[in-house]
């Protein structure tokens, strides 16, 4: 028995459970799109913690007080309770209601905010524009456009780049991929099964591959997707909270989509959007030092240039919970493609962003990777 539950403007998280005849579950495990931060061998101790405390009834907000080092973030305690009771059938109803009336109030409350209040928030993020771009500037890093690869290599590379900055043996790099075959990415903690319909992506040719970071899956066609990776030391974010870092790393291609004529904008935790749609979703990492090394933050974005929609709807499993907090309640229709906002074609696209990266540096690095 599985259930599911979406915190709004956050989330997914999902709550899978087995019962024996008698009906006394014999075991619970938990999936879904969220992130986590903190030591990684800590972060499954939580989740194994967790999913012992729904089956036992017990707090689950102690879980986390036991492992303050660890973060979770777009979800929280009673995402998890909400998806278990839906799993069992006891309740979830009652509480997903009492949850909508909650952020229904909240959004009724956000909407009374006064024209000034709007533009002292508007002010905050000029000014938080400008920070960003200063701390980017500052860093500098190395830009890569490198050579096609396989969708596992792409994520073992991913790896290897950001412990060798963690080591202090590399300088920060913003790493542009090619793909060399359609793919299936899922996030760490996301469940295969209830995110990819496997047979289908084996006869369309797509390889599965789960990534480092958290998030939610990714549909790969090498020639309408355009990916890159950051990898920089950890002080790069440091002083921020996680969703002011993903825009540290991002504000760079906010300011290069909106040359291009798109009014890209920050969404949800680490999305980007326009008017008509989601451009691209990001995911991070956190890697601690090796060595005497500086530590890494590993940002790696996805963006659609031309979806095969269809495709892309036969391979993914995309649950009404996941869509049950956006305007549109189609997977397909969220994702709008940057070929249909730009009428560039994805090389040309792929250059402007190159050349919006690099203002800072004197030249493109060569297209291989030599420290690998």
């Amino acid at each position: 028995m599985r259930g599911e539950y979406k915190t709004p403007g956050g989330k997914l998280v999902g709550v899978t459970v087995a019962c024996d005849p008698a009906g006394f579950i014999t075991s619970c495990s938990i999936d879904g799109d969220f992130f986590m931060e903190g030591e990684e061998s800590e972060q499954q101790v939580v989740l194994g913690a967790l999913a012992d405390a729904l089956r036992h009834g017990d707090d689950l907000n102690a879980v986390f007080s036991a492992h303050p080092h660890v973060q979770l973030i777009g979800a929280d305690a009673d995402a998890f309770l909400i998806a278990f009771h839906r799993a069992v059938g006891n309740g979830g109803a009652v509480l997903h209601s009492t949850a909508i009336r909650d952020t229904a109030s909240s959004r009724g409350h956000a909407a009374t905010i006064s024209s000034q209040a709007h533009r002292t928030i508007e002010q905050a993020e000029r000014k938080a524009e400008r920070r960003r771009r200063a701390r980017w500037q500052a860093l500098k890093p190395e830009v890569i456009h490198d050579t096609p690869r396989m969708p596992q290599e792409q994520m073992d590379i991913d790896i290897r780049l950001a412990e060798r900055v963690a080591a202090g043996k590399m300088p920060p790099t913003l790493r542009f991929w090619e793909w060399a075959a359609p793919a299936v990415v899922i996030g760490r903690f996301q469940s295969l099964e209830d995110e990819v319909n496997l047979d289908q992506a084996q006869q369309s040719g797509f390889t599965v591959v789960r990534r480092c970071t958290g998030g939610g899956a990714m549909f790969i066609e090498p020639g309408n997707t355009i990916t890159y990776s950051l990898y920089a030391p950890r002080d790069f974010v440091a002083g921020m909270d996680i969703e002011e870092s993903y825009r540290l790393c991002d504000q760079w291609l906010i300011d290069a989509l909106r040359d291009l004529g798109i009014e890209a904008s920050f969404s949800s935790i680490n999305d980007i959007s326009s008017s008509s749609g989601k451009i691209a979703g990001a995911a991070q990492r956190r890697f601690p030092p090796i060595g005497k090394g500086p530590g890494a933050v590993l940002h790696h974005v996805t963006m659609a240039y031309d979806i095969d929609a269809v495709a892309m709807s036969r391979v993914l499993r995309v649950s009404q919970e996941k869509m049950s907090d956006k305007a549109v309640k189609s997977a397909i229709k969220r994702v709008d493609p940057l070929r249909s906002q730009t009428g560039l074609s994805r090389h040309e696209i792929v250059d402007r962003l190159i050349e919006a990266a690099r203002r800072q540096q004197p030249a493109v690095m060569p297209f291989t990777l030599p420290f690998v």
